[in-house]
C-alpha cells in the first residue's frame, strides 16, 4: 500500500514538534504570533533548508529527504535521540529493519523460559505489541486475557480498550501515557503496515483518550522501572518492568514484572486464583 499513513505521520510530527519551540529559547525575536512555537520559515533557517521544501515536507508530499537533512531538523527541533530516530523512520530511514511477514512464532524454548520465570508474571510481545504468550503469573496478575478475542490480543488495545486493565493498572494515566509514546516508536519502521494501520483507527474510534493523546504524537525509549498493580484478591502489587530481546528473534520483545527488594508481591500474586475469563 502506499504510504500515506507514514507520511502523514512526518507532517504531523513536524508541525507538532515545530509548534512546541519556544521562540525565546532559540534567541528569536517574539512578536506577535498567531500560532505557538516557530513559523515555518524561521526552522527552515535554523535547519538550512528551503522555506518551500519544508513547507512541502510539512504538508505530507510525498520528497526524498537525505539523512543529512534531517539530522539538520532534528537539530533544529531540539529531537531526543529516541524522537530523532522516530523522525528518520517516518521519513524513510529507519535504524531498524521492518518486521519479517507473518505473526512470528513463539518457540517451545521460549515457551520453557515464561515458564521457568515463575512466579513473576512475564508475557511475548510480537512486533504489532500482540500478546503471543503468557506465563500463569501473568493470568493470575491479568485473568481476562485468556479470553481476549484474537483481534484484541493487544497490549495497547488492552491497556485503553478494558475498563478491567484500568483498574488493575496503577497510576493508570502515567502508565498508559508511556506505553502509548513506546508503541508508537516501536511501531514506526512499519507504520503502514495494515494491521497497525486498523489497529489505531480501531483505537481512536473506541477510546477518546487514545484519539487525543494519538495526536501529540509523543515517543520514547523503553526504560526499566517500578510498576503498581491494584489486584482483586492479591492487594496492591508492585514489580520492576524489564524486558529481554530473545536470541534469533528481533521481532519479539519478552516482558518480565520483576520482584521488588523486600516485597512479596509474587508471593502474594502466586496464591491467587487464576480465573478463566471467556469473554
Amino acid at each position: 500500500m502506499a504510504a500515506m499513513p507514514r507520511r502523514a505521520d512526518l507532517a504531523e510530527f513536524l508541525r507538532v514538534r515545530r509548534q512546541a519551540l519556544d521562540p525565546g529559547a532559540l534567541g528569536l525575536p517574539p512578536g506577535r504570533r498567531r500560532t505557538p512555537g516557530v513559523r515555518r520559515e524561521e526552522l527552515a533557517q535554523l535547519a538550512g533548508v528551503s522555506v518551500s521544501w519544508y513547507t512541502w515536507l510539512e504538508q505530507g508530499r510525498p520528497i526524498n529527504v537525505s539523512t543529512d537533512v534531517l539530522d539538520a531538523l532534528a537539530r533544529a527541533l531540539r529531537l531526543d535521540p529516541v524522537e530523532r530516530e522516530h523522525l528518520l523512520a517516518l521519513a524513510g530511514h529507519p535504524l531498524r529493519a521492518a518486521a519479517r511477514p507473518g505473526a512470528p512464532a513463539v518457540d517451545d524454548d521460549l515457551r520453557t523460559l515464561l515458564a521457568r520465570l515463575e512466579p513473576s508474571p512475564a508475557y511475548v510481545l510480537g512486533p504489532r505489541w500482540d500478546l503471543l504468550a503468557w506465563n500463569d503469573a501473568y493470568r493470575r496478575l491479568f485473568p481476562a486475557v485468556d479470553g481476549l478475542a484474537p483481534e484484541d490480543r493487544n497490549l495497547v488495545w488492552v491497556v485503553f480498550g478494558r475498563d478491567d486493565a484500568r483498574d488493575l493498572i496503577g497510576d493508570w494515566e502515567a502508565e498508559a501515557r508511556r506505553i502509548l509514546s513506546q508503541f508508537r516508536a516501536e511501531t514506526t519502521p512499519y507504520r503502514d503496515d495494515p494491521d497497525v494501520v486498523a489497529l489505531v483507527e480501531r483505537l481512536r474510534a473506541a477510546s477518546p483518550t487514545f484519539a487525543a493523546w494519538w495526536g501529540r504524537h509523543d515517543v520514547a525509549g523503553f526504560e526499566g522501572r517500578e510498576r503498581r498493580f491494584h489486584h482483586p484478591d492479591a492487594g496492591l502489587l508492585r514489580f520492576r518492568y524489564q524486558q529481554l530481546v530473545p536470541a534469533g528473534e528481533p521481532d519479539l520483545r519478552l516482558v518480565v514484572l520483576l520482584p521488588v527488594a523486600g516485597d512479596d508481591a509474587a508471593e502474594r500474586l502466586a496464591a491467587a486464583p487464576i480465573a478463566r475469563n471467556d469473554e
